[in-house]
């Protein structure tokens, strides 16, 4: 199956594994838990899965790479106790706690999640020495003496041997305790993940064009010659990073990515082709509606790699502001949480300091960030949200200069502002989506361009957050199988940005 797949299955069996009885308990014995084992090439995206499966169900995540793990570092070290039996005291060998084991309870005091996800990477090029304690683990969840927390899940992944020569293949008592999962390159799935992450426009579009290229393994007489999707999107971000800073993205950076010396060279020649296109269209200026006329006449007489280029740049562009508005919107319904409540702890008086309430919003807020972002668990859309919200009690506590304190209205008065903000954003980022729309029906009508992009915002979820919320009428027109998404009602009556002091 390809990573898409992979990542339902698990994320299915890990609600399954989750879900408890009236009494409170485990409904699957946690004997009977089996042990979720991802087998796949490298670079696929294993590992990143698990951590969009922990920020998607919110629970606890933690992740070891099994490698460097020796007999005592994963059971513990031996020491001597005392005990006595029948009156008469022994020495007795007993074992610390697993470095593995602790490092859940050290997530779970941290996080105060009780549930979580024990991710355990490259289990099969464990030690000979460590593998009969390995076995155990599998059927038990238990290292040494101590046993993972019940509600943690564990979770491994391994890569075949023929892509790692330390690697080796399990008996059948080892793969009757696991749950298999056999994991494909496919460039499709990945697409989807590289629509909504914002991968760089020239990487997929030069794979849409090449998509044999996405994934290469072989065995050349200078060795090893490989390019996998972990090499794209590594690239994809300092790529971006380059163009940010004005540094040329030449043969020599994305060798070091690529390490298949031909797609490297490939990709170099079109990336300077691509980057030819993206000063000639001008992309900001048609997402403002003043693209020059010349620009659609270009684009309905251009060649078939030039649209899928073009394509490319303009979906790329209009992805980023429908992120950047998404982002924000929850952001600021975040902070109507956090104010709300610290109306209500005030009594609702507008004029009432809010400098104690500031102050312990700002710490724990602060506490939030520092736990999920060590933990894993910080996602994009928390870290703007909690970003966000110290901005705006760091200028709430700015008002204080003065020593006599915050009222609460002038919090109110600065969250309007954030509110307003917003709104200009979502009004832009709606002009642009129409404007988009608009211009590929102007250089192509509905054919294959029109398909792509309404493709790519219906993968994105970004894209398809915004549309739900704030419609799109030439997305519904151009896709009359997807009207399932429903048009939502207005930010400024969701989150009630006029009136705090109204209970909820």
């Amino acid at each position: 199956m390809d990573i898409r797949q992979a990542k339902d299955q698990i994320k299915n069996a890990m609600v399954a594994y989750f879900s408890k009885d009236e009494f409170g308990n485990y409904r699957l014995p946690t004997e009977r838990q089996r042990p979720v084992f991802l087998l796949g090439a490298p670079g696929i995206g294993k590992t990143a899965i698990m951590e969009q499966i922990a920020q998607d169900l919110d629970v606890g995540f933690v992740s070891y790479s099994m490698t460097h793990h020796t007999r005592q570092s994963a059971l513990g070290l031996p020491f001597i106790a005392k005990k006595t039996y029948d009156g008469v005291e022994y020495d007795v060998s007993e074992y610390t706690m697993s470095e593995i084991i602790a490092a859940v309870y050290d997530a779970m005091e941290a996080t105060g999640k009780r549930e979580g996800i024990l991710f355990l990477d490259e289990i099969n090029c464990v030690s000979e020495t460590l593998t009969p304690a390995m076995l155990q683990f599998l059927q038990y969840k238990v290292f040494g003496r101590h046993r993972v927390p019940d509600g943690w899940i564990v979770v491994t992944a391994g890569n075949p041997p023929e892509y790692n020569r330390t690697a080796h293949d399990f008996d059948i008592a080892t793969w009757d305790r696991l749950k298999r999962i056999d994991v494909e390159p496919d460039f499709a799935a990945w697409r989807d993940f590289a629509v909504e992450s914002g991968v760089h426009p020239a990487v997929l579009t030069y794979l849409d064009i090449e998509r044999d290229h996405f994934y290469r393994v072989e065995t050349t007489v200078d060795g090893k010659s490989f390019v996998t999707a972990r090499g794209w999107d590594d690239l994809s971000a300092m790529m971006k990073l380059y163009e940010e800073q004005g540094i040329p993205v030449d043969e020599l950076l994305i060798g070091q990515y690529v390490q298949n010396a031909e797609i490297a060279k490939r990709f170099s020649v079109y990336y300077d082709l691509f980057t030819k296109y993206r000063a000639d269209y001008q992309i900001d200026r048609i997402l403002t509606g003043e693209a020059d006329p010349s620009v659609t006449d270009r684009a309905r007489e251009a060649a078939f790699d030039e649209r899928v280029s073009l394509m490319g740049l303009v979906t790329d562009a209009l992805g980023g502001r429908l992120r950047e508005a998404v982002l924000e919107e929850r952001a600021v319904e975040f902070m109507h949480g956090k104010l709300a409540a610290m109306r209500d702890a005030l009594g609702g008086a507008d004029d009432a300091n809010a400098l104690p309430q500031l102050r312990d919003e700002a710490a724990g807020v602060q506490r939030l960030l520092d736990t999920e972002r060590k933990a894993g668990l910080l996602s994009d859309e928390k870290y703007v949200a909690y970003e966000r919200t110290l901005a705006l009690v760091d200028r709430a506590l700015r008002c204080d200069a003065v020593g006599g304190g915050v009222p609460f209205s002038r919090v109110k008065e600065l969250f309007a502002e954030q509110v307003n903000a917003l709104d200009e954003r979502i009004a832009g980022t709606s002009s642009a989506l129409d404007n988009a729309f608009r211009f590929v029906e102007d250089a192509f009508g509905g054919g294959q361009e029109m398909l792509l992009l309404v493709t790519d915002l219906s993968v994105n979820r970004y894209g398809m957050a915004f549309i739900n919320a704030h419609g799109c009428e030439r997305y519904f027109a151009h896709n009359e199988d997807l009207l399932f998404y429903e048009r939502g009602a207005d930010l400024a009556d969701r989150i009630n940005r006029l009136d705090l002091t109204e209970g909820e």
